[in-house]
């Protein structure tokens, strides 16, 4: 199925960190999420091993609501926290 990424999630994603093809393994491959309504949600955890607005972290998740029609995914917004979440 197609996956159409809108201007407003390509622009969350600018701002916090993420990035297109992120947004699309999320959706693909990513655990289900609870969302409002008749949105979907996945999220994925990422290796990151970086700094993020001065700040350390090792690993970022990338959260992805989207909406999923007949012929096309549409997304809705992305959301992305920097932490730690997988135990070694």
């Amino acid at each position: 199925m197609e996956i159409e990424i809108s201007e407003h999630t390509l622009s969350r994603a600018q701002e916090r960190g993420t990035n297109e093809l992120e947004i699309k393994d999320v959706i693909e491959n990513g655990n289900e999420v609870p969302a409002k309504e008749m949105r979907k949600g996945k999220e994925k955890v990422y290796a990151f091993d970086n700094d993020w607005k001065g700040k350390y972290y090792p690993e970022k998740l990338v959260r992805v609501f989207f909406v999923v029609g007949e012929k096309i995914i549409s997304t809705v917004t992305v959301i992305v926290q920097f932490g730690k979440w997988t135990k070694n």
